[in-house]
């Protein structure tokens, strides 16, 4: 199984992408999830002794989901969380992030037109965020690959994802 890691911070649009990249993959062969559909909650680690134990439990699920599939995974995980704290589940013979990156004003819109509830309501809030996505530029030439999808429609954005992982070759099949 190879893992593809969707990653950016808050509002970089991967739960956009989970949505759009199953009309361009072969369900047969991908499995897109969405860390938030493995239902395991952050907040159940959060100031424990194992925080990072989430990512690892989440990738898990997420694997297990794939049954076997390629799984293109949809997740806020910092690559240096992954290769230093994560045990990557059995059967995964390759890894490739893939980092959504638009510019932080553009962040910033995408956070504050979210519902109330969702809690992003303050540049206090925001300002991490911010922060993480300035991370993921800086480290732009770390990933195999990296989309500033500021201008980007989601369909271009999804296709580019799309041709990325159809472009490699298969392993062990």
């Amino acid at each position: 199984m190879r893992l593809f890691v969707i990653t950016g911070t808050c509002g970089a649009g991967k739960s956009t992408m989970r949505d759009s990249l199953p009309d361009l993959l072969d369900p047969e062969r991908y499995a897109c999830v969405d860390s938030d559909e493995v239902g395991l909650n952050w907040w159940d680690y959060a100031g424990t002794d194992h925080e990072e134990k989430n990512a690892e439990d989440t990738l898990k699920g997420a694997a297990g989901m794939a049954a076997g599939r390629d799984l293109v995974f949809v997740t806020c995980m910092n690559p240096l969380t992954y290769f230093e704290k994560v045990s990557a589940p059995e059967g995964i013979e390759a890894t490739y992030f893939i980092a959504l990156c638009p510019p932080d004003d553009e962040i910033r819109k995408r956070l504050q037109a979210r519902p109330a509830e969702r809690l992003f309501t303050s540049d206090e809030v925001i300002r991490p965020h911010i922060e993480y996505n300035q991370w993921f530029r800086r480290n732009r030439g770390k990933f195999s690959l990296f989309i500033d999808n500021g201008t980007e429609s989601v369909d271009e954005t999804a296709r580019r994802i799309a041709d990325f992982i159809l472009g490699l070759p298969l392993s062990g099949r």
